[in-house]
């Protein structure tokens, strides 16, 4: 199908067919917007030529240490330059780089070096005793550690990665893939239950969410792009290979306060930025003393729970643009985006506008179908009431979970990655998640959207955050419990909260039992919700 009578001579050559990779990105950037600034981390400022050098000395210099193509490189390193350049550097000499969230504990971490099979670990001064212990706890060979410095000086017990530089070659010549199928990065799951799992993903995915987020952000040349997603959490959601397409200047952040974004944008006039609905609240609850004036609009990509509507309220008043985007580890981040559709909603009350801004939205262009179906993959109906799994096919899918055939077939049933997302869908298409399948509580027969009720909880003007989950009830099986972490000053009262709840709530969907304390996170701000599920136990 689609093949002419007669393709005599019409075959791939290197003239007309390339593997697609984002390396190229850096490549072409390299030359094209080589004097302009394209990372930035306090007095650390190089340009598109210096980034170039930087990444291909580290290519270079980890062949020279044997490191092969397909063999892995780990990293445990925040958002510093290090991290960017080992984006590029290491699958520059055909490896696989492997980014370690870096508040794992010393077991979990043992267990990614020793499953993953990391030859060299890229590893920042902080978190080295961490992977030291890591490495004494593993049975096969353990990676070798280069330290990289920036807030502590080096421990002296390894070598440093600007040593490793110094012995790297510039011009060393990249080795490109061959085939776009070949493994570019391996990301592991969170592992809230039993090991993480190895997310594998191949350089076409990436490349086409390069291209797909561009688009979908509705981005021009030369952004100011501030990294605050971990780089270690999805590739920092591909953006750092996005950069170099553009020309676009990367501000890395090691400590992502409010008063670092604030002073980013004022500074650097950082024009987009990743993150999670735990940011928005950071920004929002923001006292005045952290705050910086910024007279441009900043364009933001938000994803993980979905963010309360009083929130996107609250911070799009402050100069920010909010789109909600939607994503897992296995999809290389978001694949949907909440489109916003002028003509109809530019007239809508704000908490309208709102509420419609935290739907994950429709499929963004490097994907192919993204719905909703029932248990037999049929698709729900789309009237925004009927729930079914978010199901998930296009080029931004993961090629496979590491060592595990099993759990990949499963994933992949019915020709569509399973997200494991309960949502509903709308007339217009656009999907909205109710819940995680594990977070729905089943109430007296009723399901409960923890989401839905945490949504109204965050309306309440004392609340900072708030996460939902079942506790056992012996009535009903299981009623809503919420955890509530307050704004500083405030003090909690759980009947008022409830009564507030009550107010827009169904009598079986408001909490039973409201608990005051600091909300438990992963360090990509989601909060943990599997440890407040034990609390709930035992209440």
């Amino acid at each position: 199908m689609g093949w002419m009578q007669d393709e005599t001579g019409l075959d791939k050559c290197a003239a007309n067919y390339v593997p697609l990779t984002p390396l190229s990105h850096l490549r072409r950037a390299a030359d094209v917007f080589a004097d302009r600034l394209a990372v930035v981390h306090g007095d650390h400022r190089v340009t598109y030529a210096e980034y170039y050098g930087r990444c291909s000395r580290l290519a270079s210099a980890l062949e020279q240490i044997g490191v092969g193509p397909g063999e892995v490189v780990a990293t445990l390193i925040p958002n510093l330059p290090a991290q960017a350049e080992a984006h590029f550097g290491v699958p520059a000499c055909g490896a696989v780089l492997n980014t370690i969230n870096t508040r794992l504990d010393v077991a979990t971490v043992a267990y990614i070096f020793e499953h993953g099979g990391a030859k060299v670990a890229l590893v920042d001064t902080e978190f080295v005793a961490l992977a030291e212990a890591a490495c004494a706890e593993m049975e096969g060979t353990a990676p070798k550690i280069i330290e990289v410095t920036d807030k502590l000086p080096a421990t002296g017990r390894h070598q440093t990665y600007e040593a490793l530089l110094e012995g790297g070659d510039p011009t060393y010549d990249w080795k490109m893939p061959q085939d776009e199928w070949e493994s570019l990065a391996l990301n592991y799951t969170s592992g809230t239950t039993g090991r993480p799992k190895g997310v594998v993903y191949h350089h076409r995915g990436a490349y086409l969410m390069t291209m797909g987020t561009v688009i979908s952000w509705r981005m021009v040349l030369h952004p100011v792009f501030m990294q605050i997603v971990p780089l270690f959490h999805c590739n920092g959601w591909n953006h750092t290979w996005m950069m170099p397409l553009i020309g676009g200047t990367l501000v890395c952040c090691r400590d992502i306060t409010a008063g670092n974004i604030y002073n980013a944008i004022a500074v650097e006039g950082v024009t987009h930025f990743g993150g999670a609905p735990i940011v928005l609240n950071m920004l929002v609850n923001a006292p005045e003393e952290e705050r910086r004036p910024f007279d441009h609009t900043v364009e933001v990509f938000t994803a993980g729970a979905p963010p309360a509507p009083a929130t996107l309220a609250k911070i799009e008043r402050l100069g920010f643009n909010v789109t909600q985007v939607y994503g897992l580890t296995e999809t290389y981040g978001h694949v949907t985006e909440c489109i916003w559709k002028a003509e109809d909603w530019n007239s809508l009350a704000q908490s309208d506008k709102a509420a419609i801004k935290a739907r994950q939205g429709v499929a963004m262009p490097m994907m192919e179908h993204i719905t909703v179906t029932d248990a037999d993959l049929k698709e729900v109906p789309r009237d925004g009431t009927t729930q079914g799994e978010i199901m998930i096919r296009g080029n931004s899918v993961m090629k496979g979970y590491l060592k595990n055939p099993q759990a990949t077939a499963e994933s992949f049933a019915g020709g569509y990655f399973h997200s494991g997302d309960i949502a509903v869908q709308h007339p217009d298409g656009y999907i909205q998640i109710a819940d995680r399948a594990k977070d729905i509580i089943i109430s007296g027969g009723e399901n409960i959207s923890s989401v839905e009720v945490e949504g109204v909880i965050m309306g309440h003007p004392d609340v900072n955050l708030a996460a939902v989950v079942a506790k056992p009830d012996e009535t009903w099986g299981e009623v809503p419990c919420a955890f509530v972490e307050l704004k500083p000053g405030a003090t909690g009262d759980e009947a008022a909260l409830i009564a507030f709840t009550r107010e827009t709530l169904a009598g079986f969907k408001a909490p039973k039992k409201v608990v005051f304390q600091e909300l438990p996170k992963t360090s990509t701000g989601k909060i943990q919700k599997f440890e407040l599920r034990k609390t709930a136990a035992d209440l």
